[in-house]
């Protein structure tokens, strides 16, 4: 196992993986929020549509950006490892938005902020939780399982 502290060219991906994973932040979040708030979707469902949208995007970049030399597997095998990962991330994600919009949402309630709603907090405080957690779960197994072919 190769550490992103003493090796330059791990450290570059990891750097990379973390842009990618900003876009797909944006990609989830935007999709997250459009459904929820325009399309009136629950969290839960909101959060599974939005996670498979960054999923596609996430992997697009990070095949042909972040690991471009990872192409000695097919690119449907690495599609279907990339998709069983962040499934198991999914699987980590739905009960973090389940049981932690609530909470937040009494929490938020007790405070009147003038800006946002403590319904807008709750969802998006709920939804980071779950991307930053799922986060560390996707870049170390999909570095060692999906993009294993680089050294």
């Amino acid at each position: 196992m190769t550490s992103i502290l003493t090796n330059p060219s791990e450290r570059t991906r990891f750097l990379k993986f973390a842009v990618v994973g900003v876009i797909g932040g944006v990609v989830d979040f935007g999709a997250a929020n459009l459904l929820v708030y325009v399309f009136s979707a629950p969290l839960v469902v909101a959060g599974s549509i939005s996670f498979i949208a960054a999923i596609i995007s996430n992997f697009t970049w990070n095949r042909y950006w972040t690991y471009p030399d990872s192409r000695s597997k097919p690119v449907l095998r690495q599609l279907a490892q990339f998709t069983i990962v962040n499934a198991i991330g999914l699987a980590i994600r739905v009960p973090i938005l389940h049981y932690l919009e609530p909470v937040l949402k009494r929490l938020f309630g007790i405070q009147h902020l003038p800006i946002f709603s403590p319904d807008f907090l709750s969802k998006n405080f709920t939804l980071a939780a779950a991307v930053i957690i799922v986060m560390f779960w996707n870049f170390f197994v999909n570095r060692y399982v999906t993009y294993n072919d680089v050294e």
